[in-house]
């Protein structure tokens, strides 16, 4: 016999009555042998009928339910700006409320059909449900994966290629003034520009839901080419000279630590610590080229054989992060310092006619920067900051002399920065960085790419 069952909250109520007199026209086996009539036989076939019936317009019915659940929770997500209209299957939803019935009877429970399995943008259960919804959107995570205030990955392995360019004239004056308005002496121009190609291999572990391990390991490509005005001695020769120099840079492992998760009223917090190995090749020790000398004997021009890829010391560095998200902005900012070790070489002088060792203390430096970034939509996010790093003088010592501070040596170097992310794949991602020097002794410009992989 076939029927047309109607949708709607008559049928939770056709279900529960038709439960109960089933329940109630259950006798025990031999009493229904004594008892039973062709037309109570009738009736029972057409009982179970109308319950197989029911049970399948419920299951129906608990199934439509759960889809448009799943669909308004993803509109409302899509409209309060949480996850971008393109994936839907990333916004959790909310426990399918059950309507409000009689309970079935003990076949009926057992004929019920299981839930749907998990559909193309839809979460099958309320565990994968609320995992959705604390799943941070993919430009969201792309821009604290780059501030390394992500926490939700295992393993991430980044490739890196940055051009830094340096220039920077110095004009110096060897002479004295005469009667206070002319100077008697010799005038020379130096100039120094430098090219510096960094690759940096890292490595980004997640030990924990808090701690993150890092590892950066650069290969760098230097050349520098040095010019010097008055050569011999003539106001309008310039003498030139380029040296060049490749190998692996100073390696630094680090780990950042999740100190306090991001609620309405605070950032999210993470603290940095790191340590870096003198694994490239000291500035100290490295021959020189004399290219001119005066009448006296005296080195007016000379430059390094090579150019150095790390600093030779041990440095260690603690740092503080911090990162608020605020639709559609992101904002972020760090603190911190470097310590730098006191370091020994066996020629600490760049006159290449001595050889002086002794010891040498780099400069502590203090570093600062904060910045905003746009998530324009699931893949593509733009960011706008500003870093600068404070270095006090370097001191050393020749053997058996006391301390002294190595003048010029400190530096304030600033840096305005411009970035995109934009999402490659659901694994990996493109990472490009413009940055601007801002003072004389931060890089011209810097121009980087990094393309981070997820595990």
């Amino acid at each position: 016999m076939s029927r047309k069952t109607t949708a709607g909250p008559s049928t939770a109520l056709r279900l529960a009555v038709v439960s109960a007199l089933a329940t109630a026209s259950f006798v025990p086996p031999a009493c229904a042998q004594a008892a039973s009539t062709p037309a109570d036989e009738a009736e029972l076939r057409q009982l179970t009928e109308d319950l197989a019936e029911l049970k399948a317009a419920y299951a129906q019915e608990v199934r439509r339910l759960r889809e448009l659940d799943m669909q308004v929770q993803a509109l409302q997500a899509r409209l309060a700006g949480k996850v971008p209209a393109a994936t839907p299957g990333a916004v959790g939803t909310a426990t399918v409320a059950a309507p409000i019935v009689a309970a079935p009877a003990p076949a009926a429970a057992a004929a019920a059909e299981p839930p749907p399995p998990s559909q193309a943008g839809y979460a099958s259960t309320a565990a994968e449900a609320e995992a959705a919804r604390k799943e941070l959107p993919r430009s969201v995570a792309d821009v604290k994966q780059a501030t390394r205030t992500l926490f939700n990955q295992r393993l991430v392995i980044e490739n890196g290629l940055t051009y830094n360019r340096y220039d920077r004239k110095q004009l110096t004056l060897n002479g004295f003034l005469a009667l206070d308005a002319i100077f008697l002496g010799n005038i020379a121009i130096e100039n120094v520009e430098s090219d510096t190609m960094n690759y940096n291999f890292a490595a980004r572990w997640g030990v924990t839901p808090k701690l993150t391990l890092n590892l950066d390991a650069p290969y760098l490509w230097r050349k520098t080419v040095y010019q010097k005005g008055g050569a011999g001695g003539a106001a309008a020769a310039i003498a030139q000279e380029e040296t060049t120099g490749s190998g692996l840079g100073d390696i630094t492992v680090s780990g950042n630590y999740l100190m306090l998760p991001e609620n309405n009223g605070r950032p999210e917090t993470v603290l940095n610590v790191g340590i870096t190995a003198p694994t490239g090749q000291e500035p100290y020790g490295i021959p020189w080229t004399v290219l001119e000398r005066d009448d006296d004997d005296f080195i007016r021009f000379a430059v390094p054989d090579e150019q150095p890829t790390g600093n030779g010391a041990w440095q260690a560095s603690v740092g503080v992060s911090a990162v608020k998200t605020s639709d559609p902005a992101i904002l972020y900012g760090n603190i911190g310092y470097t310590y730098s070790f006191e370091a020994s070489f066996d020629d600490i002088d760049n006159n290449p006619d001595t050889v002086n060792p002794g010891d040498v203390k780099l400069g502590d430096s203090f570093y600062f920067g904060a910045g905003v970034a746009f998530a324009f939509n699931e893949r593509t996010s733009f960011s706008m900051s500003l870093s600068n790093r404070l270095s006090a003088r370097a001191r050393m010592r020749y053997d058996g002399q006391p301390w002294n501070k190595v003048i010029g040596s400190d530096a304030n170097s600033a840096l305005f920065n411009l970035g995109v992310t934009y999402a490659l794949s659901d694994h990996a991602t493109m990472v490009g960085l413009l940055g601007i020097g801002l003072t004389p002794d931060a890089p011209d410009f810097t121009l980087g790419f990094r393309v981070p992989y997820s595990l």
